[in-house]
């Protein structure tokens, strides 16, 4: 989906519009995703004014909300779903939650990740969004926020909005009936957007020595970094609708009202 042009939000996207089976599709202006909102500005952003935004989901960890807190609109509610607490315990800040030092300190990122150890830890990453225990009750607090009829319209977001809120899209896109082909197209739609983003970094990364296709694998997404979380579900429940239930805690009223407010005759 393309990016929402707004000028105080980076990757800003709605999932409106998106294809569904049947000729359906998602309805639009319901449900939101971006990258951080510490700059979120709606009085000088007329394109984020206009969402009517009401309840904000934070995917972050608690160093990345300290460093760089949430503007949530006058009147929103904030979510704190913590996705990566568990992995942070146990194996320090994943690539996910410090874009920002990686880039700045291409040594570090050779040290950490290099020799395509990129992709594998992102591999890893994607597979505890589905196992974690931190993960699983975030989504699932994401879904349950989702299916309150006075929820929407819902924004879900995390650093650069492309990986644990890749995943949130993907949950969501799945439950409503995309299939596989439009999930990925909607997952690999946010690279220009997060290159953009965060060119003056990779430019400072190369400028310092750093491999220009290791910043790529660290701003950006790819096929295989979703098909290891979408192996994980399928190798552990089955299907999605089973992850959610059972691996997510989601009941499946809940769901059928997700589908219900969500799913539209398509224009």
């Amino acid at each position: 989906m393309p990016a929402i042009p707004a000028t105080t939000v980076a990757n800003l996207r709605d999932l409106g519009s998106t294809p569904l089976p049947g000729g359906r599709a998602v309805r639009s202006g319901l449900v939101f995703r971006s990258a951080r909102l510490d700059r979120l500005d709606p009085a000088a952003d007329p394109a984020v004014a206009g969402l009517g935004i009401r309840t904000v989901v934070d995917f972050r960890t608690a160093a990345e909300r300290a460093e760089r807190p949430d503007h949530v609109p006058l009147g929103g509610r904030l979510l704190v779903a913590d996705v990566l607490a568990d992995w942070l315990a146990t194996s320090g800040l994943p690539p996910a939650a410090k874009l920002k030092t990686l880039l700045a300190e291409p040594a570090l990122a050779e040290q950490e990740l290099g020799g395509g150890r990129a992709h594998a830890v992102f591999e890893r990453t994607y597979r505890a969004f589905v196992t974690a225990e931190s993960a699983r009750l975030s989504y699932g607090a994401f879904l349950t926020e989702l299916g309150d009829p006075g929820s929407t319209p819902l924004l879900f977001h995390c650093t650069a909005g492309k990986d644990r809120t890749g995943w949130a899209a993907t949950i969501v896109l799945t439950l409503l009936g995309a299939d596989e082909e439009t999930v990925l197209a909607e997952y690999l739609s946010v690279n220009p957007a997060v290159r953009e983003a965060f060119a003056p970094l990779i430019k400072g990364f190369a400028a310092q020595g750093g491999d220009p296709d290791l910043a790529l694998s660290l701003v950006g997404v790819v096929p295989a970094y979703l098909a290891a979380a979408l192996d994980e579900v399928a190798v552990r429940h089955g299907s999605m609708e089973k992850y959610v239930r059972e691996g997510l805690g989601v009941a499946d009223e809940v769901v059928e009202r997700i589908r219900e407010r969500l799913v539209t005759a398509s224009a």
